[in-house]
């Protein structure tokens, strides 16, 4: 009897699908011809020529999308990061609180001269 019920609400949920297509969101490996063939794909009368469907090429360029080209917004919190790339004030270079140029003090060039001459030496032996 728990079987019985069990099986027919499981039969209840099932869907039977008839209407079957490649997946586009998995990655196609195109085949090369044989090698040893004179005859080209193309010259080949026999072959029907592939009818596309519309409906398949629109999904298969929408997996193709990068995901801020598919979505308004990020679908996870990983996504977030990065989303929107566009900076939110202009930069000013003239601006010293938000631009730090490089710059050296006696120290950093008394080591940046040691480093280049230990890296001398050490490319001389």
């Amino acid at each position: 009897a728990v079987v019985s019920t069990q099986s027919t609400g499981e039969q209840r949920h099932q869907k039977l699908h008839k209407d079957y297509r490649v997946n586009p969101f998995k990655k196609m490996h195109v085949l090369a011809s044989k090698p040893n063939s004179n005859v080209e794909d193309d010259t080949q009368e026999d072959v029907a020529a592939p009818v596309f469907d519309d409906q398949y090429i629109n999904i298969f360029k929408k997996a193709r999308e990068v995901p801020t080209e598919k979505y308004e917004y990020p679908q996870t919190e990983s996504q977030a990061y990065g989303w929107f790339t566009t900076p939110l004030i202009d930069s000013d270079r003239s601006d010293i609180r938000l631009h730090h140029p490089r710059t050296m003090s006696e120290v950093t060039k008394y080591m940046d001269a040691a480093w280049r001459l230990k890296e001398q030496s050490e490319n001389m032996q």
